[in-house]
């Protein structure tokens, strides 16, 4: 287990374990994150704080949808959802409010926050994660698939398989190819995404990849998180999976790879504000970033950490791309719609 919380966390964490403490006996957490590392977290936190984490676990939509039916009486106190889409949903909705903190503005880049409207972003990407191409190593060439564009490319006709267009993580791939590309373009770009597929949209991401070392396809979209589960794991059939497909960050000599995010906020109605952004911080700590990036596969939000992980390491350094997170999430809607005219399910 890593060491005890430090830096300017330490602080924050100090003040409520020895004041606020003996009036906060719980911190709600409504989860979407279901790593069995994050134990470690709370874990940490309670140690440091004498606050207990309560925890609410469900997906993004069940997470918000629960507090929307909750209202002004909801527990909750921290929200953590795993993607920028949601997040900024969950913004314009009106379910979290704004924080102002030296430590989150100090560790957490602005283009992984929510936009400041004067009072302090309303949201935080605590650890990052790349949309990457995978690709079977018998049937393609990495030079063909280098790109997002070449999802795209009729030379990879029939080749091409993901999950629903409309997931939040391929809504916030998308959204930046909005971004950068304009309506017309990435519709026509969705569009020859849908022409070379090689069976309808289904499943989630380590089902792709699985089907790309099966021949099932060839080339599919992924999180790199869920490849790297592949590449740690010792069970033989997943070996094999990984021995028969390469993986790329595209855009290398472009814009980038995209890179979203999971995120916290503190709840609207939060009951424990001083706990809740204490426990944001926490998050932004040292060794809460390490769990993020060694037991759950994820790149670290806070910039020059070392981290060791194994396959991280073997996918080795990339360049990602710099559109501001918060506009990402915000074209989420315009995307739908592109989405809805190129017959992408």
């Amino acid at each position: 287990m890593y060491r005890a919380i430090r830096m300017p966390v330490l602080a924050a964490l100090a003040a409520l374990s020895f004041g606020a403490a003996a009036q906060v006996a719980e911190l709600n957490l409504y989860s979407a994150r279901h790593y069995q590392t994050d134990e470690a977290l709370y874990a940490n936190f309670t140690k440091a704080t004498g606050i207990a984490v309560k925890r609410v676990d469900a997906d993004d939509a069940a997470v918000l949808a629960r507090l929307q039916s909750e209202g002004s009486a909801s527990p909750a106190d921290v929200v953590l959802l795993v993607d920028a889409a949601r997040l900024w949903r969950a913004e314009v909705d009106g379910l979290f409010q704004p924080v102002r903190s030296k430590a989150l503005d100090a560790r957490i880049p602005t283009t992984l926050r929510g936009k400041d409207g004067g009072e302090g972003p309303q949201w935080f990407g605590l650890s990052t994660r790349a949309r990457i191409i995978v690709y079977n190593k018998a049937g393609v060439k990495k030079e063909d698939v280098d790109t997002y564009a070449a999802l795209a490319d009729p030379k990879n006709k029939g080749k091409v398989c993901t999950r629903s267009g409309s997931h939040p993580y391929n809504l916030s791939l998308f959204g930046a190819q909005l971004e950068r590309l304009g309506e017309a373009k990435t519709e026509a770009w969705l569009r020859g995404i849908v022409a070379n597929m090689a069976r309808p949209p289904k499943g989630g991401d380590t089902d792709q990849i699985k089907a790309v070392a099966s021949g099932e396809c060839l080339i599919a979209l992924t999180n790199s998180y869920y490849l790297a589960r592949l590449m740690r794991s010792e069970r033989p059939e997943d070996r094999a999976v990984v021995e028969k497909i390469g993986m790329v960050f595209p855009d290398q000599a472009g814009s980038g790879t995209h890179v979203n995010i999971a995120g916290g906020a503190v709840a609207r109605h939060a009951p424990h504000r001083a706990a809740a952004v204490a426990f944001l911080e926490y998050l932004a700590s040292d060794e809460a970033q390490a769990y993020f990036a060694n037991g759950n596969n994820e790149w670290p939000a806070v910039a020059g950490l070392k981290i060791a992980n194994p396959a991280l390491d073997a996918m080795g350094p990339f360049k990602a791309e710099t559109l501001p997170i918060a506009v990402v999430g915000m074209n989420q809607v315009k995307v739908q719609r592109l989405l809805d005219k190129a017959g992408y399910k």
